[in-house]
């Protein structure tokens, strides 16, 4: 059976309508599982909602909904986006599903079977907004002297009776751990979290609630519910069966990565491997915390009025446009910026010209000048060999290697590279010049960029699906080839004698046009 690969995006919280930020973050986590299927792994993709804390109940309340009825809705509108862009996910988990609040109760049990849990009284600082607890040398001052967590949200001073985890039992484990090279990436994230580790007395932390009751009741103690991220982070169990320990989560866990945003990093890197520890489980193997999505540079809010829609956007400029952007336009793991214009820019510039214009003119001009039939080789040039064997190392070695190493936007660019190596040996070749001086010189042309056209197509399959199969359909690549480790050659020659016929294409990549008033 082929070696199993498992990632989650983090488990988005449904208060409000899903944001571009959302789907950058889902696009990336369906492009890294694309790949390795590709690669011939068995791949599990999990994503989700959580719909529980104090937030969530707010929301509702002031909406005058019924929570779980609301909590549905919105979860909808996630799952909804996920099915729009073409996500490839294995399972969409809720946690008030009855399986996950089965999973919530047993790690509970199993950290309370360990000892580490313990009832105390609560005091300190507490942000709605982000379900978290911060210390009083994390504060910011807003204005008027307002105390503002690091994240710049509203904090109110909380006490109550809760459910404590030993979390500073696990200071040393969580150094060491958070130390481990490709355990936190990228760099910077990895010395935001040692140094809160190294620099602070790590504190228990507080892992329920009494003053509402929209989460999941603490077993044994009646009036408490799960503080909600000891429930969402859960989710990526829940997500491969647990609680059973069998079947796929024996085969899966732990996770292969964890693709979240950075804003959310601490609770991922230290209080989720405490508690897997706790629970006698092992840690995640790698968590990546990519960047914000700014438009224009300004970081969305509603306020602001500069929140985007990702939906709008992939129904106005295209899925595979979308998702080719985002991939492409934003150094993973840094902050990026996007623009109607910058997505009307690549698409047509790159997809368009370099990608799609490519295989209209090679693929055209087979269907023209040689009926459609694919042509032969006969015989090849330095130039033929040279340009196969970029093409051929940029596909099955340079793309795998950056993509495993999640260097997405670099793939993307060494794929934008052959493309132009390709149009550059168009020129070079003048195939419609050899119709007339050389026919049998044109069919080897032809025949080496259908070739490099067609393994540039699987390359960029996992940023670009829909598109990418449409074209490898027109080529007649079979899908026993569409891997990464199954394109070549041989396929060719299976479909040049026999009766396949290339018909004329229609353009991939449409040009986009931007109206002069637009205000995305």
């Amino acid at each position: 059976m082929a070696e199993p690969y498992y990632i989650t995006t983090a488990i988005a919280y449904p208060n409000g309508k899903p944001h571009i930020g959302h789907a950058y973050e889902a696009i990336a986590a369906d492009v890294i599982a694309r790949f390795h299927r590709m690669q011939g792994r068995d791949v599990r993709l999990v994503t989700g909602t959580d719909e529980h804390g104090l937030k969530m109940a707010q929301t509702a309340r002031n909406a005058g909904r019924d929570t779980l009825e609301f909590a549905t809705e919105m979860s909808n509108h996630f799952r909804n986006m996920c099915g729009i862009l073409n996500i490839s996910y294995d399972a969409f988990r809720r946690t008030t599903e009855n399986q996950h609040k089965d999973a919530s109760i047993a790690m509970w049990k199993a950290m309370e079977a360990a000892g580490d849990l313990y009832l105390d009284r609560y005091e300190g600082w507490y942000s709605v907004r982000d379900e978290a607890f911060y210390d009083e040398s994390e504060l910011i001052a807003g204005e008027g002297g307002q105390r503002l967590s690091p994240q710049g949200t509203p904090v109110e001073w909380n006490v109550e009776e809760s459910w404590f985890f030993r979390l500073s039992k696990y200071r040393d484990f969580l150094i060491e751990l958070n130390e481990m090279p490709g355990f936190l990436e990228p760099e910077s994230r990895r010395n935001e979290v040692l140094s809160f580790l190294r620099g602070n007395e790590l504190r228990d932390l507080s892992v329920s609630r009494t003053s509402f009751d929209w989460g999941v009741p603490v077993p044994g103690s009646p009036g408490h519910v799960m503080y909600v991220w000891v429930d969402a982070l859960t989710t990526y169990l829940t997500g491969i069966g647990f609680p059973d320990r069998d079947g796929d989560f024996s085969r899966f866990w732990p996770a292969n990565l964890h693709l979240i945003g950075k804003d959310i990093v601490r609770f991922h890197a230290v209080y989720w491997p405490a508690m897997l520890k706790s629970a006698g489980l092992p840690a995640p193997r790698a968590i990546f915390g990519h960047g914000f999505l700014l438009h224009r540079g300004e970081k969305m809010s509603k306020s602001l009025g500069n929140v985007v829609d990702p939906i709008e956007l992939a129904e106005r400029f295209g899925v595979d446009a979308l998702r080719y952007f985002l991939t492409r336009e934003v150094s993973f793991g840094s902050d990026g910026s996007f623009s109607a214009e910058a997505i009307v820019m690549r698409s047509n510039t790159e997809l368009g010209n370099a990608f799609g214009n490519l295989a209209q003119r090679v693929l055209g001009f087979i269907a023209k000048n040689c009926a459609g039939k694919l042509p032969g080789v006969h015989g090849r040039s330095e130039a033929d060999e040279a340009l196969l064997a970029q093409i051929g190392a940029t596909v099955q070695t340079r793309i795998p290697s950056m993509v495993e190493n999640l260097e997405l936007q670099q793939a993307v660019e060494v794929w934008l590279q052959a493309c132009f190596a390709c149009n550059a040996y168009v020129d070079s070749e003048a195939p419609w010049a050899l119709r007339k001086t050389d026919p049998e010189r044109m069919e080897t042309v032809l025949a080496t960029l259908y070739v490099c056209i067609a393994q540039l197509a699987v390359a960029i399959t996992p940023v670009i699906p829909e598109k990418a199969a449409a074209l490898l359909d027109l080529l007649g690549v079979p899908e026993s080839h569409r891997g990464y480790t199954t394109v070549a050659e041989d396929w060719y020659t299976v479909l040049a004698t026999g009766d396949f016929r290339i018909e004329n294409p229609t353009p991939l990549f449409p040009r986009l046009e931007l109206p002069a008033d637009d205000a995305v």
